[in-house]
C-alpha cells in the first residue's frame, strides 16, 4: 500500500467553500478510482484553517492516476486561490 498525507492551510473565510469541494473530491476518488482505498478529510477546532488528509492507494501508480484524473484536476483548479500552503508527504507500507 501507498500512503499520502496532505496538510492544507486555508485562507481565512474560505473553509466553508473549501470543505464541500474537498469532501466531494474524496468521495469521487473512493467511488471511481479502483486504486484508492481510503480518503479521510480531517479538521481540528483548535486549528480552524487547517485540513488534514489521509489517503491510501494500492501503489504509487494509483496515486499518480488520481493526480491526473479529471475530478482531481477540477478540484485542484477550483481551490487554488483558497489555499495558503499545502504540504504533501508519501509513505510506502513496511508491514501491517
Amino acid at each position: 500500500m501507498f500512503v499520502v498525507v496532505v496538510t492544507f492551510q486555508i485562507r481565512a473565510g474560505q473553509m466553508a467553500d473549501f470543505l464541500p469541494t474537498m469532501t466531494q473530491n474524496a468521495q469521487t476518488s473512493l467511488a471511481i478510482e479502483a486504486g484508492c482505498h481510503r480518503f479521510d478529510v480531517c479538521t481540528d477546532p483548535d486549528r480552524p484553517n487547517e485540513v488534514f488528509l489521509y489517503e491510501l492507494y494500492t501503489d504509487r501508480a494509483a496515486f499518480e492516476a488520481h493526480l491526473h484524473s479529471p475530478h482531481f484536476e477540477a478540484f485542484d483548479h477550483d481551490v487554488a486561490n483558497m489555499i495558503i500552503d499545502k504540504t504533501v508527504a508519501t509513505y510506502a507500507q513496511v508491514s501491517s
